[in-house]
């Protein structure tokens, strides 16, 4: 009886002790600020997003989330910043990613997708919008001018990584087309560049060019997508898929990324943020709306799941376009 009574009490003991483990790991309290380092430019769709996303977590942290923009390199030199810094918890980044894909594959950082834990918000579309002096009503003539002109079309996008090259790149591979790639630091100057006159075209996110579109300064001619827009403020812009049949690009999911490594309370508490907090966050919802994005709030294997098909579909295209230095398939991304 004694024996029995022995066992039951250590079960409980560790039972309890168990859920003494689990509580703590969900109850991370970080005792100084933490670092979001957005390796683009303010104003882009990474640094737009984020913002808004620090502060649905500095809600439930009860501790300030500073955004530090560090551009350069495609988004390599942010993203590398991260990467080394001490695995305390206190040091993220953030943007498309489909990036952590493509960084070793282009030979620019030695990192992979499962070297992160992703905490997604938002997916996006890529716009072919114009500077509305050209002559461009349509992406038809648009791509009929890139034929008669070959490599001449300026194309502003925010470097060899971002969303708006690789939706570019997607369209020269299936229409044959050449252009002239314009690189900026970020979707936001990349936009801006068109309005000014810089490049006559920019294929960057529908978020990045959503005010421009509604103001009259850039004139969107199709989504990068088999799917139409409903913008809010302009109206629906048509798919490019109604330009080329069968032309499809997958989701581009964009989020907040933890280095692996980092002690396992600081994962579990954000986990525990996403499902009490930015899976409900009404800012988010509103953001996405306004700016013409999908709301998704996917985190652990949901959100690898929801992104693959961008990481892959990026990597093999930088790949067999003659950009990557690496095939993805030795680095952890299988051909789609």
């Amino acid at each position: 009886m004694k024996k029995r009574f022995a066992v039951k009490c250590l079960s409980v003991a560790i039972a309890s002790l168990a859920i003494s483990s689990m509580s703590f790991a969900q109850d991370w309290k970080p005792n100084r600020p933490i670092t979001v380092i957005v390796p683009w430019a303010a104003g882009g769709s990474t640094d737009q997003v984020t913002r808004v996303t620090a502060a649905e977590i500095e809600k439930s942290l009860g501790q300030k989330v500073v955004i530090v923009n560090q551009p350069g390199a495609s988004g390599s030199i942010g993203t590398k910043s991260a990467l080394d810094a001490p695995k305390d918890g206190y040091t993220w980044t953030a943007g498309a990613a489909q990036d952590l894909g493509a960084y070793e594959t282009l030979g620019m950082l030695k990192t992979r997708i499962s070297d992160w834990h992703l905490f997604l918000n938002v997916a996006n579309v890529q716009l072919l919008g114009v500077n509305p002096s050209t002559p461009y009503k349509n992406a038809k003539e648009l791509l009929d001018a890139m034929k008669a002109k070959p490599g001449q079309v300026t194309v502003a996008t925010a470097g060899v990584t971002s969303s708006g090259h690789n939706a570019m790149d997607l369209i020269a591979k299936v229409s044959g087309v050449k252009y002239r790639h314009v690189t900026y630091d970020g979707g936001n100057p990349a936009v801006v560049a068109t309005v000014a006159g810089e490049t006559e075209v920019t294929t960057q996110l529908a978020v990045e060019q959503a005010d421009m579109i509604r103001g009259k300064r850039i004139r969107p001619l199709a989504t990068v997508s088999d799917k139409a827009l409903d913008l809010e403020g302009f109206g629906v812009i048509e798919p490019l898929s109604k330009t080329l049949p069968g032309f499809k690009a997958p989701a581009n999911y964009f989020g907040i990324f933890i280095p692996k490594g980092v002690p396992d309370e600081v994962v579990k508490t954000v986990e525990k943020i996403w499902i009490d907090n930015i899976s409900k966050s009404e800012a988010l919802k509103k953001y996405a709306t306004s700016r013409g994005a999908l709301f998704a709030p996917y985190y652990g294997a949901e959100s690898v799941t929801a992104a693959m098909p961008a990481v892959q579909a990026n990597a093999w295209l930088l790949f067999e376009t003659g950009k990557g230095k690496v095939s993805p398939d030795t680095v952890g991304v299988p051909k789609p």
